[in-house]
This record gives structure tokens, C-alpha cells and sequence, in this order.
């Protein structure tokens, strides 16, 4: 008689259970990322102010940008370290600081275009807003720097990973919610750079550059002014 480690039949009894187990919270981690990602943030206005003003390419390259943020913290929690930055105080307030200086610089951006009889973003004013690293950075650090990611991937990891669970299940957190922040992203990059939104911008740069630089100021604020438990 086959001992139970042995026996193939056992081995996928047990292989199905633990799918069944742990599969729900993984979906369930996919649906509340998929919900944050997919609402209108930082992220989504950069992406969509970016296909407006300079194209296609440069709003795809922001997009993997913002995935690339989404696959470091990703990594991150599921190694555990987004729960020891949350422990110590002093590093999330940095993150929090450099974060809401990022937006800052972005709301200047947006603003300074605003006020110019030219595009900022036109090729004929610099050819390096338009560059695929630099829109690439963009996107990497406005989601790198946001401390809020770190206390999200806490309660988004606690949903569905524990000290029991399977090797599969930190690869599906993190190769999911990479892919979905890159797919929600590019959605927003495909729309926001058709040539009937970018005959709205053409026409409307102005103010269309004046909101997205409130807004950023907007979120600037708030990200440093709130209380991080």
C-alpha cells in the first residue's frame, strides 16, 4: 500500500483543497485592487493627463510605470516589508513628505502649462517631457511614493496570505494585481489618447491642464496632512 505522501490520488486531493482553501482570497484581493485601481487617483490623472497632452506612447509608458510601482509593492508585502515599514513611524512620514512633494511638482507642472501659450509637453518646448523613461519614472514614483500603498497592501495581503499559505498564492498577488494595474492603466491610456480626446485637449488646454493641477494639488495636500495610523 502507497503511503499517503506517496499516493498520486492523495497528493491531488490535497493539491484541490488547498486551491479551494486559499482561491477566494485571492479573487477577493483582485477585486478590492481592481476597485482602488480603477477609481480616479494620482495614478489614473497622470495616465490620462499624459495620453491628452502627449500621446499614445508616452501615456503607455507612464501606465508601465505605474505597474512597476504596483509589482514593487506588491514584491514588498508579500516579503513582509510594507508591515515593518507600517511599524516604523519615522520611514512612512518620509514617504509620506516625499510623496506629497511629488505631487506638488506635478500640480506646478500642470500649472505652469496652464499659464503658457504653449503646450509644456509640446516636443518644440522639450523633447524629455516626452521621453519613455522619463514618463516611465513618472509613473514608477507616483506610486512608489505613496504611503498609503504600504498600509493598502497590508489589508489587501491580509485578505487572502498568511504563514501557512502555498508558494502559488504570494506569486498569483503578485503577478494579478501587476497585470491589472497595468491593464486598468493602458484602458485609461487607449481612451484618453483617441484623437477625439486629444481634439478636446487641443482646445482646451488651458483649462484642462489649470484642473489636473488643482487636483494634484489637491491630493498633495491631503496626502500630507493626513494622519497615517
Amino acid at each position: 500500500m502507497l503511503l499517503p505522501e506517496c499516493n498520486p490520488l492523495l497528493k491531488s486531493e490535497h493539491s484541490m483543497t488547498e486551491l479551494f482553501n486559499h482561491l477566494p482570497g485571492v479573487l477577493l484581493i483582485y477585486g478590492v485592487f481592481l476597485l482602488q485601481n480603477a477609481t480616479p487617483g494620482p495614478n489614473v490623472l497622470a495616465v490620462m493627463g499624459t495620453s491628452m497632452s502627449a500621446g499614445r506612447r508616452p501615456g503607455l509608458a507612464v501606465s508601465l510605470g505605474v505597474a512597476a510601482g504596483t509589482l514593487t509593492w506588491s514584491t514588498a508585502s508579500v516579503l513582509g516589508l510594507s508591515a515593518v515599514i507600517a511599524s516604523y513611524g519615522q520611514l512612512l512620514i518620509f514617504i509620506k513628505i516625499a510623496g506629497g512633494c511629488y505631487l506638488f511638482y506635478l500640480a506646478y507642472k500642470a500649472f505652469r502649462s496652464s499659464w503658457s501659450s504653449m503646450d509644456m509637453d509640446d516636443p518644440a518646448v522639450s523633447r524629455a517631457k516626452r521621453s519613455f523613461a522619463g514618463n516611465f519614472r513618472k509613473g514608477y514614483l507616483l506610486n512608489l511614493t505613496n504611503p498609503k500603498a504600504a498600509l493598502g497592501w497590508i489589508a489587501i495581503v491580509s485578505l487572502g496570505l498568511d504563514a501557512n499559505s502555498p508558494v502559488w498564492v504570494s506569486s498569483a498577488i503578485i503577478v494579478g494585481t501587476t497585470s491589472l494595474s497595468l491593464g486598468v492603466h493602458v484602458l485609461y491610456t487607449l481612451a484618453f489618447s483617441t484623437q477625439k480626446m486629444v481634439s478636446i485637449y487641443a482646445r482646451a488646454r488651458r483649462p484642462v491642464q489649470g484642473i489636473l493641477g488643482s487636483l494634484f494639488s489637491i491630493a498633495g495636500y491631503k496626502l500630507l496632512t493626513a494622519k497615517v495610523d
